[in-house]
Parts: C-alpha cells; structure tokens; sequence
C-alpha cells in the first residue's frame, strides 16, 4: 500500500498491480463470448467521459437520481445519522455526494473509492476544499475486492456506503451478490448502505441512453480500447470496432458491445488474440430492476430494506438498506 499526500487528502493508494490487471484481461479476451470488466473504463480519459455522460440529454439516470437525493436529501440524511463514516465505491467526481454532505455537518468523515488514481484525488481535493471541517479520506481500490478504512481523527458512530449512479447493475446476479456481501463487511454491524437502482423501463428510452445521439457513449466505450493500447501494449486498431447497445429482455438488461469490423488479430502483453468479423467484445451489462426484484437481491447479502425513494415517473429508485 502506498500513501500519498496532496493539498492536506492523503490517498491510500490500493489500486491493483499491473501484472495482476494484465491476468485478467487476457483471461477475459480468452473467454466466449470475450469481455473486459466495466472497471477498464476508467483511465483519467474514460471518467471524464463517463462525466460527460451524466450531462447528456439521452442519459436520464443522473439527472432523474439526483432529483431524488435532492427532493429527500433530509429524510436520507435521518437515516444515515450524525456522526456517520461515509464511504462511497465509485465515486467519481463525487457531485451526487455534495447533496448529502450539505445535510451531514456531523459527519466523522468521508471516504471516495475509486479504480481511476487521478479521478479520485481530484474529486477529493474539491470535497475537501468545499467541505474543510469534514476529513476527507481517498482510496484507490478494486471496490469489488475487500479493503481495509482507513480511520479517521474522529470515531465514527456506525458505517454508511453510499452507491449511487445504477452502478449495481453493472454486476450480473452473482457478482453483484459478492459486491452486496463486501459492501456489509465494510459497513458492518449496524452499518447502512444507500444505493442507485435503476428501474425496468421502455426499451426505446434504456436504448437512447446508452447510444447517445451525439456519440459520447461510443467514445467512451472505445476508448477501453485505447487504454489497453496505451497500459497494456496493446494494438488496437479503433477504426476496426463499433459500439453497439442491445436490449436483453431475458436478462432485463442493457448491454454494451465492441464489434469487429473485421477479421483481426491483436497483441496484447504478448499474446495474440483473434477477432473474425462481425464478432462482439462485451464490455458492459446495466441490469435493470423492479424494486421487489432489487430487495430481494439485497436480502440474500444480508441486507434489509427500510427505506425506498422514486421519482414520479419511477424511472429510478434510491433505496436505503441496513445490515442484518
């Protein structure tokens, strides 16, 4: 573990070690269909994109999540209580998060965990700048893997995660059991969670919101590519792969593809990996959700639901959990 310190945010820096990174990318491009983790997204470039994302018009879930911790940002904060540690996994630019800090003066602190290093340190450094009576306490890490708080000056009187965005739905049906499970360890007894869950809907409205008019969407898909070429040694021709979003009613799930142009082969740390023509690299599922379906979910981790907040349009749910 490394430690860094920058303008007065130490970040406990337990990001993944390249060698380990590189096992799991060739174990998934040998697989069928072939896939990358949704976490190869996030380079300094891809979260910036995935920022630019949240502000399109297609792309309602930030929009419509955020319009719900604000209207019941009070009745959230009741629920998280004074003197909290908050840990958010996958904060990002950490913008949903100001909404809840702004009702939480008491806080015992708040800690962002995030895969991108830059990303996370930046985001920190507003937080503390706007907030500089709350200890601001950054990890770098594989939230899907458990990691050690750090701790803060102050105890805190219980664990609250906080997971917004619909990230949840990244995770097929096991694996988002697993993170459920490490999300309960890191809050532990009497802990809480808050967390984004996005709703079954239209196809036409889940089909805009990840094929974006404007092309961000495909850029920020495409540039997986680029971070392999650039990290991993990768030669990735971009011009030879297109982003696709398909609907899966049988999963209730939107998924992101990278098709092959073409017959291709690419090097990767070494290794050779072939692409026929027409065939698709998975690199993203965003599962969709009843409220029933998502609790029942949650329950088998070990978590029992208290608290459910939808907009008008139940478009999209905020739900507030506590550990059993």
């Amino acid at each position: 573990m490394r430690m860094s310190h920058s303008s007065n945010v130490a970040l406990r820096d337990l990001h993944p070690a390249q060698g380990l990174l590189i096992a799991d990318v060739l174990q998934s491009l040998r697989r069928t269909p072939k896939q990358l983790s949704p976490m190869y997204f996030y380079d300094e470039r891809g979260s910036q994109l995935f920022d630019q994302i949240c502000e399109l018009p297609e792309y309602y879930p930030t929009r419509t999540e955020t319009r719900i911790l604000d209207e019941h940002g009070d009745d959230i904060a009741k629920h998280i209580g004074s003197d909290a540690l908050l840990v958010e996994f996958g904060s990002g630019a950490s913008q949903k998060t100001r909404l809840v800090l702004d009702r939480l003066p008491d806080l015992s602190a708040y800690v962002p965990v995030d895969i991108s290093r830059s990303h996370l340190l930046a985001a920190a450094k507003s937080i503390s700048a706007s907030y500089p009576c709350l200890e601001v306490l950054p990890v770098c890490a594989d939230f899907t893997q458990a990691f050690a708080l750090p701790k803060p000056a102050r105890a805190a009187s219980r664990v609250v995660v906080f997971f917004p965005g619909s990230t949840i739905g990244n995770f097929d049906r096991d694996a988002a059991v697993d993170l459920l499970k490490v999300m309960r360890r890191v809050a532990g007894a009497g802990g809480g969670l808050v967390i984004g869950v996005d709703l079954v809907k239209d196809i036409a409205t889940l089909e805009r919101a990840y094929d974006d008019a404007a092309g961000v969407t495909a850029a920020f898909n495409l540039n997986v590519l680029r971070r392999l070429n650039r990290e991993f040694g990768a030669n990735f021709e971009l011009s030879s792969f297109k982003h696709v979003a398909l609907w899966s009613p049988e999963q209730r799930r939107i998924e992101m593809h990278l098709v092959s142009s073409r017959s291709q082969d690419v090097s990767i740390a070494g290794e050779r990996i072939h692409f026929a023509a027409g065939e698709h690299l998975v690199t993203e599922h965003c599962h969709k959700y009843s409220a029933r379906g998502f609790l029942d979910l949650a329950e088998t981790a070990g978590w029992a639901g208290k608290e459910i907040w939808m907009d008008e349009k139940r478009l999209f749910s905020v739900h507030y959990l506590e550990s059993t």
